[in-house]
């Protein structure tokens, strides 16, 4: 039943994209797209910390259309097309060799030696030798820094960073960007997730203006 209906959404694009189907699902481009593919993301982390099973199902759904949508428009490339199936098949094998702890006999104790390998063959596949290579940069900058504090301890790069008590003077932008790369820093330090704990406030907040608008 599950690969029936997978086939059936492949259908489904098809039809949209071709002649005499819809003429927007026709003009768009990966280009066009991404804003999508940000906020059907951003809804699904909504439904997840809802708790809403409902919700989860259609917006993973939404998150799936982008993904078929952009295969299905790489198959209409002039020099370097691809489909769902080729995405499909890249990401299987790539799951098979980064995980050789299951499928080649590799004897892991704990989840860290999982990543660690994970790390090191990524590294060799990519030909990796810079802490930054393969960091998408044009993401928001709490999960960019937070990941450039994991690629650095990965690859043994001795950073220095602020410690609130480094903070003085006035509120200026430097100051700013110093004092919350440091609060970064001090709960990458300590194991904590620096974006589900801000994400948290976030949600207290709006509580907060939803209990003083009910008044």
């Amino acid at each position: 039943m599950q690969g029936s209906q997978l086939q059936r959404l492949v259908e489904v694009m098809n039809q949209l994209r071709s002649p005499g189907g819809c003429p927007w699902d026709a003009e768009q481009t990966h280009e066009s797209l991404l804003k999508y593919l940000l906020e059907e993301s951003y809804e699904f982390v909504d439904a997840v910390a809802g708790g809403d099973r409902v919700d989860m199902r259609e917006e993973l759904g939404d998150v799936l259309l982008q993904v078929y949508f952009h295969a299905r428009i790489a198959e209409d490339h002039p020099s370097d097309p691809f489909s769902i199936e080729d995405v499909a098949q890249g990401i299987a094998d790539k799951l098979i060799r980064r995980h050789p702890h299951v499928f080649a006999g590799v004897e892991v104790k704990t989840s860290e030696d999982v990543l660690q390998n994970w790390e090191d063959i990524k590294k060799k596949e990519k030909g990796r030798t810079s802490a930054l290579d393969g960091i998408a940069m044009a993401q928001p900058a709490l999960p960019l820094i937070e990941k450039l504090l994991y690629r650095a301890e990965k690859y043994n790069v001795d950073l220095h960073t602020p410690s609130l008590a480094d903070i003085s003077g006035d509120a200026d932008e430097g100051a700013v960007g110093q004092a919350l790369l440091a609060v970064i820093a001090w709960a990458h330090a300590n194991g904590i997730d620096a974006e589900a704990a801000l994400r948290k406030e976030a949600l207290k907040l709006s509580e907060q203006v939803s209990a003083i608008e009910a008044r």
